[in-house]
């Protein structure tokens, strides 16, 4: 977990913090931490208290978006810190179109996958 720049920050739309991830998945704040423990979410500390956020983008509805801990996994082998892997996922991509992000809450997940594995040639 990683405290992130501003680039980063203006790039994601929304974010969320570990217990409203926990309310909309209907599960225990600790089991949110967990999730971002073994990778299937990232999270970063910002604003004032330093608080940890996840981008609103990778949760949809009372679930994790499908297809997210796959490519998350994808970046973490090619070398990808958190911030790097916020920023690709936010950065909108003309070959998609838009950014992996969108794609991926979109069901789009394999192009997206497809771009991750093309980072590590």
């Amino acid at each position: 977990m990683t405290e992130i720049d501003a680039k980063i920050d203006a790039l994601v739309p929304a974010w969320l913090t570990l217990p409203d991830i926990a309310e909309m998945l209907g599960v225990e704040v600790t089991r949110v931490r967990q999730l971002v423990k073994e990778g299937q979410l990232v999270a970063v500390r910002r604003g004032e208290n330093r608080a940890l956020h996840v981008p609103a983008a990778f949760i949809d509805g009372d679930k994790v978006v499908k297809g997210l801990a796959g490519t998350l996994t994808l970046l973490r082998d090619d070398g990808f810190t958190v911030e790097e892997m916020i920023e690709w996922l936010f950065t909108p991509d003309p070959t998609l179109p838009g950014t992996p992000a969108q794609a991926l809450s979109e069901n789009r997940g394999t192009e997206v996958k497809r771009r991750a594995q093309a980072l590590a040639v």
